[in-house]
């Protein structure tokens, strides 16, 4: 490929521009660690941080379209590249503020083309800003878009869409009709995730309150009843056997079993525990009573509930094995556990009890 030709105006910003590089490489890493660092803190989690500092090659061929539009090297604010691609589109907006308190933004050369209403549009709305800071003399661009749009502006130029290539009018419309739907699924994923968090505010105020039979038994609801504690007077009074430590384990495994004794509600998991309770103390000073274990795991409270509403069913063996292939995986040893603790549980009172 034959290099542009340049006028002496033209070559001394090219020249001005290699003068700089080493400044300009050093800049955009540090604005990339400050954006990475400053992201991560907000907890904001995006799909990708791109940087670039513009070719030698890329910028000999712009100012070979349009060098004479610029007076000097600091007209071009795009040597320093940078793009934050984003999963949902309202996270482009939290990702925005960020950057107006990290830089400052000259609104003037901005563009929010989020604002754009063209049929067409989809994969050009993003977010640009063009910055600085007090101690570079250059300025630099950021670009804010999710994840869409960054693969439809993508696909586009990969088909010549937008490029100058005549494209005919049915693969246009296909385009455009494919840009609407793409659009459509951005906004629903972000409608989504907002009334999944609505839900969650509203679990955790439910649970909150102590209303529990009105709260599903699912997963957000069932971590937020952790947080209660629901199972601490069991282990206080299991561990106070041995006068052992209780070392604390996650309890989410126990959620499916729950839920295969037929809980459907957190108030329904809250009245087996009370039913079972002094079942799975019994069971527990059967299995601690004749060794000196001086540390007990949090699990042994809901696993020895479980273990006696499935024996007080008739699940028998079989029940347990399935329950212990559930909180810890399916083993060929599960089975010969269930066997012997059903035959150490049949002399227990709880088993008796009619």
């Amino acid at each position: 490929m034959n290099e542009p030709k340049l006028d002496p105006h033209c070559e001394a910003i090219l020249q001005e521009y290699r003068d700089n590089l080493p400044a300009f490489q050093e800049k955009a890493a540090a604005i990339h660690q400050t954006l990475k660092d400053t992201l991560a803190g907000a907890g904001l989690l995006v799909a990708a941080l791109e940087c670039r500092v513009k070719t030698e090659e890329s910028l000999a061929g712009k100012l070979a379209l349009k060098g004479g539009k610029y007076a000097s090297l600091k007209d071009i604010t795009d040597i320093i590249g940078l793009r934050i691609i984003t999963f949902y589109t309202d996270d482009v907006d939290k990702v925005a503020s960020a950057v107006e308190r990290l830089f400052t933004v000259d609104w003037e050369n901005s563009v929010d083309k989020r604002k754009l209403h063209e049929i067409d549009s989809f994969g050009y709305l993003s977010l640009h800003y063009v910055c600085s800071e007090p101690d570079f003399p250059f300025r630099f661009e950021i670009q804010m878009r999710t994840v869409l749009q960054h693969a439809w502006a993508n696909m586009n130029h990969d088909t010549g869409y937008k490029s100058g290539v005549e494209v005919p009018r049915e693969h246009l419309r296909n385009l455009n009709r494919l840009a609407g739907m793409l659009e459509l699924v951005d906004e629903q994923f972000s409608r989504i995730r907002m009334d999944i968090t609505n839900y969650r505010r509203k679990i955790q105020a439910l649970v909150a309150s102590g209303n529990l039979d009105e709260v599903p038994l699912d997963g957000d609801s069932y971590r937020s009843f952790l947080q209660l504690g629901p199972f601490d007077k069991l282990n206080r009074r299991i561990a106070s056997v041995n006068q052992a430590e209780i070392q604390e384990v996650s309890l989410l495994a126990y959620m499916p079993v729950f839920k295969a004794l037929s809980c459907k509600t957190l108030g329904d998991v809250v009245k087996l525990i009370k039913e079972h309770s002094e079942a799975a103390y019994q069971l527990a000073c059967y299995q601690l009573g004749l060794t000196d274990l001086d540390i007990i795991s949090s699990s042994l409270g809901p696993q020895n509930i479980c273990i006696a509403a499935i024996l007080k069913r008739g699940f028998g063996a079989e029940g347990l094995r399935l329950m212990f292939d559930q909180i810890g995986g399916t083993a060929g040893g599960n089975q010969a556990l269930a066997e012997m603790i059903l035959e150490q549980a049949q002399d227990l009172p709880f088993m008796n009890q009619k």
